[in-house]
């Protein structure tokens, strides 16, 4: 097994089964993930997910999305912080992802929230992904 990075790996899976225009994705669980997908379904990314038994221990199931068109809702999703490279931001230096178009999500000590969350609550830390 190689060491990869399973949030990483989560993020691809979501960008290539958008791109594919598959309607859903498996993935294998961790708790990290699933606030990961309920951020995707609270900001509108995705339509739903929910938690299955799998072969190998539970695996995520997420709807995509997709316009009237089948336009994908996703246009982009990138690790920001890696296992390498932690990227760290204060309450005051909160990132915005295409001006306020696009999500940061960022791990605090309240949980994995989004940057505009994390700036009403007065927190910052880990930024974890941006998704547009």
């Amino acid at each position: 097994m190689s060491m990869t990075d399973p949030i990483a790996d989560m993020l691809t899976r979501v960008r290539n089964a958008s791109a594919a225009r598959h309607s859903q994705v498996e993935i294998p669980s961790s708790r990290m993930k699933l606030e990961i997908a309920r951020i995707l379904v609270e900001q509108g990314y995705v339509t739903k997910y929910e938690l299955k038994p799998g072969e190998h221990g539970d695996v995520i199931v997420i709807d995509l999305k997709y316009g009237k068109n089948r336009e994908r809702v996703i246009s982009g999703i990138k690790r920001v912080s890696k296992p390498g490279r932690r990227i760290y931001a204060r309450k005051d230096t909160l990132p915005k992802v295409l001006g306020g178009l696009g999500t940061a999500v960022i791990s605090t000590s309240r949980g994995l929230v989004t940057s505009a969350e994390a700036g009403k609550l007065g927190v910052g830390g880990e930024v974890i992904c941006f998704i547009w």
